[in-house]
């Protein structure tokens, strides 16, 4: 194990967390920053950019990249989140390999572990995730089965859940990073834009009980956002206008619902968590639109703010 900064020292960089889809990466991200600064689900592939939350130790500064769950791309939307990942772990400090708990060790996993194998010159911690769903003695065989995947400069089980060793994974992440100055300002929690925030809000909100063939289906787009005008400070409100495209018509009636019922639950969930997060009451306007097969349509994707 790297040893911790001296006294004096400084300690500031970027780690990237790597695993396959659904196996905690957000969860552990949110955990280690004290907030929520990327959305969760059960759903696979719910993470779809490269969201930054930066945590605040004495002496160091960490800034997490939450990427998308490595796969096997279906689609050109797959292709670039696949592209995504890849560019972010030739741009680390350090990169975080999670491996759930409570799953065997499978393909996807040595898959990944092969794709770290060649990125020679930077350090891998490997995370097994997750620890709440199993008991000691399944977490101590995962251990030993990732421990099998390849060469690691750490390996340590924790759990975003209840928090088990979460403070000792950003530990050993941070002894890894260069020395330095501060990246970014004491206080700040992620650099993404509010306005990315609030679609990211929306969309977690959208994805949840719905079929399985929707939520890869769904992408959420903030049209207008500001604050209403003639309204004094003590009644501070902010209108959002924001649409949720899907890619054909029998979705955006799913997404809809009966008589409009669940899209008004996707409204009121996704409005108390954007509340929270703005510190200020919200009217939140939302409307589902199609647009075909929007995952292989260079155009749309561009439009949706995938770029290649």
């Amino acid at each position: 194990m790297t040893d911790r900064p001296l006294a004096g020292e400084h300690r500031a960089g970027f780690a990237c967390f790597v695993g396959r889809p659904n196996v905690g990466k957000s969860t552990l991200m949110n955990a280690l920053v004290g907030t929520k600064v990327a959305i969760t689900s059960s759903r696979p592939q719910t993470t779809r950019r490269a969201i930054r939350g930066i945590v605040h130790r004495p002496g160091a500064q960490l800034v997490v990249v939450d990427t998308p769950g490595l796969h096997k791309p279906r689609t050109l939307l797959g292709e670039r989140l696949d592209s995504l990942v890849r560019s972010t772990l030739t741009e680390v400090d350090v990169i975080g390999f999670c491996v759930p708990a409570d799953q065997p060790v499978g393909p996807g996993d040595k898959y990944i572990a092969r794709e770290l194998a060649a990125v020679k010159k930077t350090p891998v911690v490997a995370i097994v995730t997750k620890t709440d769903l199993t008991p000691p003695e399944r977490v101590a065989e995962q251990l030993l089965a990732v421990g099998g995947l390849g060469e690691f400069a750490d390996i340590v089980p924790c759990s975003a859940e209840n928090g088990f060793q979460v403070e000792l994974a950003g530990d050993l992440l941070i002894s890894h990073l260069p020395e330095g100055p501060p990246l970014y300002p004491e206080g700040d929690l992620t650099d993404e834009p509010e306005q990315v925030l609030v679609a990211e809000l929306i969309r977690e909100a959208a994805l949840e009980g719905v079929r399985d063939e929707l939520p890869h289906s769904i992408a959420v787009v903030v049209d207008e956002m500001a604050p209403r005008e003639n309204r004094g400070k003590r009644d501070d409100l902010v209108d959002i206008y924001a649409h949720l495209f899907v890619e054909r018509s029998s979705q955006k009636g799913i997404i809809i619902g009966h008589k409009g019922a669940r899209l008004r639950e996707v409204g009121a969930a996704a409005r108390r968590q954007i509340e929270a997060l703005l510190g200020t009451k919200v009217f939140l306007d939302l409307r589902v639109s199609v647009l075909k097969d929007w995952q292989r349509d260079p155009k749309q994707l561009r439009r949706l703010g995938f770029y290649d």
